[in-house]
């Protein structure tokens, strides 16, 4: 099994290709070990490494995010971790269950707002969200209200030196171009 690694934007995030599918449907972010560890062999695996914070599973890859140690140190033991799990012939998700997000979850906007956030959703989904996940990360619609959009990042996203610039010069004008009504981006967590 070839694995093939990614830089991303975020220096302390690095994307993994294992040729196979990973989440079939949605995403799965995790921040803490005990969480990761009960939804996910992979990731519970993964978090068992020292230096590793957090885990995201895209369609077809596997982003890691790290402290501390230097990717030399922490990449060979990641790039085992991920070959051993898909060799086992486990499931990547213990079920689909909270973990794994779908872009309906918490969202809040006015129903008189729908037509709009359907146009922002699809903007998002079509232009935006292939782009990030290109980098190991995702963006999923949170919220509309009084013309801001509310987005969530996760991933290589979050906490991405660059993940301010993405937002506001890339995502917004975008937003702002196609749908006048849309003044502003911001991040939620």
């Amino acid at each position: 099994m070839f694995i093939q690694t990614e830089s991303t934007p975020n220096p302390a995030t690095l994307k993994f290709l294992p040729g196979k599918e990973v989440l079939v449907e949605g995403t799965a972010d995790f921040r803490d070990a005990a969480a990761a560890a009960a939804a996910s062999p992979l990731a519970g695996r993964l978090f068992e490494i020292p230096g590793v914070t957090g885990v995201f599973f895209g369609y077809d890859f596997v982003t890691v995010t790290k402290d501390g140690p230097d990717w030399q140190h922490l990449k060979p033991a990641i790039l085992g971790a991920i070959m051993e799990h898909f060799m086992s012939g486990a499931p990547v998700m213990v079920k689909a269950g909270p973990a794994a997000e779908t872009s309906q979850t918490g969202e809040f906007y006015d129903k008189a707002d729908e037509e709009l956030v359907i146009t922002i959703k699809e903007l998002l989904d079509t232009r935006v969200r292939p782009a990030v996940a290109q980098d190991g990360g995702d963006i999923t619609f949170r919220g509309f209200e009084n013309g801001t959009v509310f987005l969530h990042m996760k991933g290589a996203c979050a906490g991405c030196p660059s993940s301010t610039a993405t937002l506001k010069h890339g995502i917004q004008n975008l937003l702002r171009h196609f749908v006048p009504e849309v003044q502003q981006v911001e991040q939620v967590s």
